[in-house]
């Protein structure tokens, strides 16, 4: 009889998927999945996991679901600090795993919702016996888990040239990139984000993309990791999950078309070259949204530039589609070359 693992574990490993002539897709149904169990584990070997721990985090999204569904396999209680925009359905989704969801209101100066949220999370934590917090933005064992991902695509397609992905807490593309990188130390990789996220030099804002960017700069984003930027609107990435659904039957939510549309433009400029894009989680979560043409005219929302426009200023904000030379370089030292420059 072959060996069969939990929902956990089946929903941890993507499948490889071809997109075109020299581009595949690396397909999720639950990305964060990847780190949330990683983390766990870790922490379970370390003695940081008691019987009666509380596992207490900061999330709008995916990563808060990968925790849900970990603490009710593994029977522990779980509070999940999150504010105003995370979705109705995932929000009883995540109740009906057992989760107990707390909601902050206030924005704070310079760190939005994300600074009020962890410092809630402290808040919790403090009131606790016993408390556990994975910290995703921050927790090591984020980026280290995604060196399963990376053996995954190197023995199913050999050499890989350039990787494309969402950032948001740098754990995915930092971390399959680098293990990449010990075998192809060449590999571009290139980071998809959205208009007013601060993580690659943008001004603080209001972002109907959601999913991908972030108001702080966490610390397991590796800026060195990146050769090329990519900054995306709500509606070029929209469209591109329509159409990764109709031309390829693939069913993933907006960073997915995001990381997508970056990815088939860069495989087209470069047709000698395999590119790999992250697909991070399936599209159940936007039926009522991005999967429905009436929401999406009554938005305005429209597909925008078919290529993006190349900047050499990352806080000059757009309402379409740009993109940097980033050249593996820290936010430091970009916002410094660029002040030498003004």
């Amino acid at each position: 009889m072959p060996a069969f693992g939990d929902v956990v574990e089946a929903y941890r490993i993507p499948t490889v998927v071809r997109l075109g002539t020299n581009l595949y897709g690396l397909a999720y149904r639950l990305m964060k999945m990847v780190p949330a169990r990683h983390i766990m584990r870790s922490a379970a070997r370390d003695g940081l996991l008691e019987a009666d721990t509380t596992v207490v985090e900061t999330t709008s999204g995916t990563f808060g679901l990968a925790l849900a569904m970990e603490c009710a396999i593994t029977r522990r209680p779980l509070v999940l600090v999150s504010d105003p925009v995370i979705d109705a359905p995932l929000r009883r989704r995540l109740e009906d795993l057992g989760a107990v969801v707390d909601i902050v209101h206030q924005r704070a100066p310079g760190g939005g919702y994300q600074a009020t949220r962890l410092a809630r999370v402290a808040e919790v934590m403090a009131g606790l016996p016993s408390a556990f917090c994975p910290e995703q933005y921050s927790n090591p064992a984020n980026p280290e888990s995604y060196a399963l991902v990376a053996e995954l695509l190197s023995t199913q397609l050999g050499q890989i040239d350039c990787l494309v992905g969402p950032v948001g807490s740098g754990g995915s593309m930092c971390g399959t990139a680098s293990a990449l990188r010990t075998a192809s130390p060449d590999l571009t990789a290139i980071g998809v984000d959205t208009q007013r996220s601060v993580l690659f030099g943008q001004p603080d804002g209001h972002r109907m993309l959601r999913g991908l960017g972030n108001s702080l700069v966490p610390a397991n984003l590796d800026h060195t990791q990146f050769d090329e930027v990519h900054w995306l609107g709500a509606g070029e990435a929209y469209a591109a999950t329509r159409e990764l659904h109709r031309e390829h039957a693939l069913f993933m939510g907006p960073t997915s078309g995001a990381a997508y549309l970056a990815a088939a433009w860069w495989a087209r400029r470069n047709p000698d070259a395999l590119t790999v894009v992250t697909l991070p989680d399936e599209g159940y979560r936007y039926l009522d949204t991005v999967y429905d043409d009436d929401w999406l005219a009554a938005g305005g929302w429209s597909a925008g530039a078919s290529a993006p426009v190349t900047v050499s200023d990352p806080g000059v904000v757009d309402a379409g589609w740009s993109r940097m030379a980033w050249g593996r370089r820290t936010l430091a030292e970009v916002a410094g070359e660029l002040a030498g420059v003004g």
